[in-house]
């Protein structure tokens, strides 16, 4: 077949067609189009995986932290156990099934260690570039890690108090909007439905923000363990969430999530951080949902300061700029 000079034009004109169509497919507008109000243009995230986390709630990220980093945070998590260190304005946790034994010490007896922004050997987790690189594509450049935690779970002894009861992490952030808060949650050992993963309920990070309150276990329930209080499990879609060591899992603060009881002789540990943009505005919470878990952590407050104290400036207090400008929180 033979092509003249007019059918060449023709060629030439489809391929640039061709090329500006990719162009827009990847625009920022286009990814308007394509509904994506969860994540943002930019970071580590690919398109396939922005689709994903939007459909669901969340994403998994292998093998993105190195075991030396993750080892070099254990051995500080078993100096705080040892008294070896003081972090000014961390909480250190125990289980209630242990918190009164006299025979547990050390590592053995704590469970969590919260807010430990101000340890900067620990706050290097926060602000690692592979984390932070992620993040960033769901919260935009300007990032504040408003939450932290190493979670040490114990060997069950039999009361089940070692599970977390289904919630959903908003429930204790008086800062908005949801779309601008992100979990980081990074497994620090293989963890498996044995020892307690992660459980989800993917796409519910789209439905509703639900009631919360301590749940009625016979074993007792760990303090600040809030759960949903009207969920069918029997219709809910459960997943879980194993994951080997360094793996890392991003989640949306309106994902329903918990974790299982942890069924082995060892401790399970992972270490994480609650990311929010820090163009996100503190709102009032009272006459609200989250009003009772805002009494319960100002007079906690109140007795370890010994004056009143409101839960935004106690959130002022233990968040920290990892990138970017501190614009309002």
């Amino acid at each position: 077949m033979n092509f003249g000079p007019d059918d060449e034009i023709k060629l030439t004109a489809l391929s640039r067609l061709k090329v500006i169509k990719s162009h827009l497919e990847q625009s920022p507008f286009n990814q308007q189009k394509k509904n994506l109000f969860y994540t943002v243009p930019g970071g580590s995230l690919t398109e396939e995986q922005r689709d994903f986390y939007e459909k669901n709630g969340f994403i998994v990220i292998k093998n993105l932290i190195s075991p030396d980093k993750l080892d070099k945070y254990k051995r500080r998590f078993q100096e705080i156990c040892a008294n070896k260190i003081q972090i000014p304005g961390m909480t250190v946790m125990k289980d209630v099934a242990i918190a009164k034994s006299e025979f547990l010490e050390g590592e053995k007896a704590i469970t969590k260690i919260q807010d430990f922004c101000y340890d900067d050997e620990l706050f290097e987790y926060c602000c690692l570039r592979e984390v932070v690189e992620y993040v960033k594509s769901f919260l935009g450049n300007n990032v504040m890690a408003m939450h932290t935690m190493l979670i040490n779970k114990p060997p069950d002894p039999g009361t089940l108090t070692s599970r977390h009861p289904l919630h959903q992490d908003l429930y204790y952030f008086p800062f908005r909007p949801a779309e601008k808060i992100v979990c980081g949650w990074t497994a620090m050992e293989t963890i498996n439905r044995q020892n307690g993963c992660l459980v989800v309920i993917p796409g519910s990070h789209k439905g509703d923000f639900l009631r919360h309150d301590y749940p009625k276990w016979e074993g007792g329930v760990n303090k600040m363990y809030y759960g949903i209080q009207d969920i069918d499990l029997d219709k809910a879609n459960l997943v879980h969430l194993p994951m080997e060591k360094g793996d890392t899992v991003f989640f949306h603060p309106i994902l329903i999530h918990g974790s299982g009881a942890n069924r082995t002789e060892g401790f399970r540990k992972a270490i994480s951080c609650h990311y929010a943009a820090s163009e996100c505005n503190y709102i009032e919470v009272n006459g609200t949902i989250q009003e009772g878990f805002k009494k319960e952590v100002e007079e906690i407050a109140k007795k370890r300061a010994g004056t009143e104290v409101d839960l935004k400036d106690i959130w002022r207090y233990k968040s920290r700029l990892v990138c970017g400008d501190r614009i309002n929180l």
